[in-house]
Order: structure tokens, then sequence, then C-alpha cells
């Protein structure tokens, strides 16, 4: 085998994987219960060999879904603070939370058990979202966008609080995130 038709293969392997990562996240987002592995290959368009192939079993494939949508999410934030004013690049920060919250619904059992038997390590995870409202808080904070007086666990557990309430009902969720960031802002004194 040439050294280009090897190469051509691991691009082939990078691209199936990017494509089962992606499929496996959209079929989690919308299942109710755990989707079959037959599921998600058949939503990415490749058998299930090449499936197995790159995720053996059920809890490689959560675990790679979940440690993709916490990069995304902590690389998210940055990107964000980039083109938007901080409390901007928040409120859209919280809609790429609220995604990863429904993608957690079609592997909540496999990712449970996993993170009670330390196969995900779960304030790993916890503190890498936090640093990333950290980031987005500070920013504010230096601009003057943001209220000076609040916490990235505070964030967090009204975000739960909001997400575990509004479950399915998406202008009702956008509506109290709008309020949250709103509450968020610094209040005027003089007025």
């Amino acid at each position: 085998m040439s050294r280009a038709d090897a190469a051509e293969l691991r691009a082939d392997a990078a691209r199936n994987r990017e494509a089962l990562l992606q499929a496996a996240t959209r079929t989690f987002a919308a299942s109710a219960t755990e989707p079959s592995m037959r599921a998600v290959a058949r939503e990415a368009g490749v058998g299930i060999a090449t499936l197995y192939r790159h995720f053996p079993t059920r809890e490689a494939l959560v675990a790679a879904v979940y440690q993709n949508q916490v990069e995304r999410l902590t690389r998210q934030a940055g990107e964000l603070l980039r083109r938007l004013a901080p409390s901007e690049a928040l409120r859209a920060w919280m809609d790429l939370f609220g995604e990863w919250i429904m993608t957690k619904h079609g592997m909540v059992d496999t990712l449970r058990s996993m993170i009670n038997s330390g196969e995900i390590a779960h304030t790993e995870t916890r503190d890498e979202l936090l640093a990333a409202v950290t980031g987005i808080l500070d920013a504010g904070r230096a601009a003057g966008d943001l209220r000076s007086d609040v916490a990235a666990d505070d964030i967090a557990a009204a975000l739960i609080g909001i997400f575990t309430v509004t479950a399915g009902q998406s202008e009702r969720t956008g509506r109290l995130l709008d309020l949250l960031v709103d509450g968020l802002r610094p209040r005027n004194l003089e007025g």
C-alpha cells in the first residue's frame, strides 16, 4: 500500500468517525430512550461494522459524544466572546448548553452508569464548563456588561433549573434565559 493510499484510508477513517459522532449526537438528542447502535450507524450512513470499529461499545460511543460536546462548549465560549459582547456571548452559550442537555436525553442511562462507575469524571467536566462560564463572566465584568457578584456556579444552577422545568418548551426556555441574562446585567443605581 502506498503512502497516499494509507493517508486516504486514515482520512476516510477520520471522516467516518466524525460522521458517527455527529450522527450519534443527533440521534441521542432526538430520542426519548437510548437508541440502538444500528440506528446511530444508519443515521451516519455507515454500516454497523464501521460503527463498532470506531466505538466497540455503547459506552465508548457515549463517552466520545459526551467529551466532544464538552469540548465544543468550552471552545465556543471563547469564540463567542471574540465576536459578541459578553452578555450576548453568555446568552448564545446558554443556547449551546441547552443543546448539550438535549443530547444527553438518549444516552442518560448509559451516562449515569458511567459516571457512577467512574468511567466518566463528572467533576472534571463540571470544572471545564464552569471555567468556560467564568471566562465569559470575567470578560463581562471587565467590560461593565455583567454584574460582578455572580459566580459560574450560580449560572450553572440557574441553567439546570431552567432546562429541567422547561424541557421541550423552547419558547418558554428562551424567554427564561433572556430574563436570566437581563438579571445579570449591572443595575443602574441612578434610576
